[in-house]
């Protein structure tokens, strides 16, 4: 194998392997997790190649005065929109459209369309609190 082959051959390798970290760290490397809870105001199944489960969480806050201006604190909501890919899981939620919800999500860097359209991935629902029961 002359050198100029050789060469050829390792900076191919090294753009393969470049790449597979990319694609890695992109779409696959969990970034962070944690646990929201709000009300769970949509909840849809929808996509044109791959269908997939996208929902919205509706967080309610109280945004504080300023101190500068002598503005007054008032509410404000937050919205927390999430991909769903295990069905049992999203067919819970479906039955909770409107209810206090508490779950724990994965953050990626980048969507997959497979995944869903959404960088949040949920993966288990905590717990699910009734308007009434508040």
């Amino acid at each position: 194998m002359t050198t100029l082959k050789k060469i050829i051959l390792w900076v191919v390798l090294g753009l393969v392997l470049a790449a597979g970290l990319f694609v890695y760290f992109r779409f696959y490397f969990v970034f962070g997790d944690g646990v929201k809870a709000g009300e769970l105001n949509q909840f849809t199944y929808k996509g044109y190649v791959w269908k997939t489960y996208e929902g919205r969480l509706i967080q309610a806050g109280f945004k504080g005065s300023v101190p500068k201006t002598g503005g007054t604190a008032t509410i404000q909501s937050y919205i927390f929109d999430f991909s769903v890919a295990n069905e049992e899981i999203a067919n819970e939620l479906m039955r909770c459209s409107g209810k206090t919800i508490e779950v724990h999500y994965k953050e990626y860097l980048g969507a997959l369309p497979w995944r869903g359209m959404q960088k949040h991935v949920v993966d288990k629902v905590i717990s699910v609190t009734s308007p009434e029961n508040l």
